[in-house]
């Protein structure tokens, strides 16, 4: 068949954007809101931005720790919905919240009584522009007050990855831009001081960042529970919290090595971004710079990672192997074909992005290389990141974590150690060379693709007692 096999007819793509646009609009408003405050809080002040990135990378841990313990019980819940099981799916958001309350404990904690070394890991000279003390202090402000809109922002993860895992995609994005509407506006208002508020700074960023989380959960929460009927699965869900012993085991399981796939990840991420900040408190605020825009130029690939999960998931739980292979060939042809065109995008107006913010010439020109380098690695993330939601899909848990967090922790960290603590290369060919690994995650990922090992129905086996 050669290269039809990865091209879908009319009512293929029809499917696909039903489930990808809403993801798409809201993970676009959400990366165009942080934009939008990245801009208004880079207009204070190269500090005030470091530390707010600083903050927020450390934040990224904690969301994705929920996310990795979430997707564990996904990958079930998407199977079950296609195999129309309602109690397996209740099940599925028991967990969730288990998994959620546990991991926001144990975060919460090191973040309230290790902030300031956590954030001065960050905080190097070795750049023109920046005042570190001034950075610390920004950060710890920032951090006091938005490390509460983690609490409502940990209940919608819970309900949205569920409606979303089940097909409904809509309401998600939804209250995803109420969120967006308030996160700017009070944004606006609190962070510069009008109509008669106080400025704020970047307290008022965070102030509005927690109001507009709230918001958000309020929104989606509200509609699941007035629209039981829809959603059957939310029905009698707290009327018992117990899981059935065999189910819970098998959702540990992948829960917990999906969890601790996505810390060690996150953390490998952060870890990075100390290894570019040994460079100078330039550097991170370009990283911010560049991490913005790369995220908003990558939101269609990435919600075709997630429609890998739901459609693929969906069929593999129906059974039907072969048309998960054929779905997943083609969502990630489509995801390849979106990130040349992307890419060469950002590649083409990043001199004119980076004068969006009000910050030293030294950092915009570290910015625009960060950026140029990071589109011509876009088809490349591609491939990795659908890659990863493929075997992901399957239950694969070993394969993921050798894929993704494991190749993160052991091979691009170290690199970017080595070269940034042991040689003289500036941050933007270290940015490179780290960079440059992902061709490896890509080969092994289209290899493991095309033997099918990830071609697994989880939920079907004569053990589960949800089908006996």
């Amino acid at each position: 068949m050669g290269i039809k096999k990865f091209i879908g007819d009319k009512a293929f793509y029809k499917s696909v954007i039903a489930i990808v646009l809403p993801i798409v609009l809201q993970n676009g408003l959400n990366n165009l809101v942080n934009l939008l405050d990245n801009v208004m809080v880079g207009a204070l002040g190269t500090e005030q931005m470091s530390g707010t990135a600083i903050v927020n990378q450390l934040i990224f841990i904690y969301v994705l720790c929920i996310f990795g313990g979430t997707a564990g019980a996904g990958i079930f819940t998407a199977q079950y919905h296609g195999s129309k099981n309602q109690d397996g799916i209740r099940y599925t958001v028991r967990f969730k919240i288990y998994i959620s309350a546990v991991t926001a404990l144990v975060i919460g904690l090191i973040l309230a009584f290790f902030s300031t070394p956590l954030i001065n890991l960050f905080l190097h000279d070795g750049s023109e522009s920046g005042d570190l003390e001034l950075a610390l202090f920004y950060a710890q402000q920032y951090l006091k007050i938005v490390i509460f809109a983690q609490i409502p922002n940990t209940i919608t993860i819970i309900y949205a990855s569920t409606l979303r895992e089940t097909g409904e995609t809509v309401m998600p994005m939804v209250a995803s831009l109420c969120s967006v509407a308030v996160n700017v506006l009070l944004n606006y208002l609190l962070i510069f001081g009008k109509l008669g508020l106080p400025a704020l700074g970047v307290e008022g960023a965070a102030i509005a960042t927690v109001i507009a989380r709230c918001v958000e959960c309020a929104v989606i929460v509200i509609y699941t529970h007035t629209h039981l009927n829809r959603f059957v699965f939310f029905k009698h869900l707290f009327s018992s919290l117990k899981i059935p012993k065999e189910i819970c085991i098998k959702l540990v399981k992948k829960g917990a090595s999906l969890m601790f796939n996505e810390a060690l990840w996150s953390i490998s991420q952060t870890l990075l971004l100390y290894c570019y900040s040994i460079r100078g408190l330039a550097v991170v605020a370009a990283m911010n710079i560049n991490i913005t825009f790369s995220n908003l130029f990558s939101i269609v690939f990435m919600s075709l990672g997630s429609a890998i999960g739901i459609m693929v998931g969906n069929l593999l739980g129906a059974g039907e192997i072969e048309k998960a292979r054929d779905t997943d060939n083609k969502i990630m042809a489509l995801s390849l074909a979106s990130c040349i065109i992307l890419g060469g995008l950002m590649a083409a107006f990043s001199p004119l992005l980076v004068h969006l913010y009000k910050t030293t010439n030294e950092v915009k020109a570290l910015a625009v290389s960060m950026l140029l380098i990071c589109s011509a690695f876009m088809p490349v993330h591609s491939l990795v990141h659908n890659s990863y939601f493929t075997l992901r899909s399957g239950g694969k848990a070993l394969l993921t974590f050798l894929f993704d967090s494991f190749f993160a922790a052991f091979v691009s960290v170290p690199i970017a150690y080595v070269l940034a603590n042991f040689t003289q290369m500036n941050a933007v060919v270290i940015y490179a060379c780290v960079l440059s690994v992902d061709i490896i995650k890509a080969v092994i990922g289209l290899i493991l693709i095309k033997k099918g090992v990830w071609l697994n129905n989880l939920v079907k086996q004569p053990t589960d007692p949800l089908n006996a």
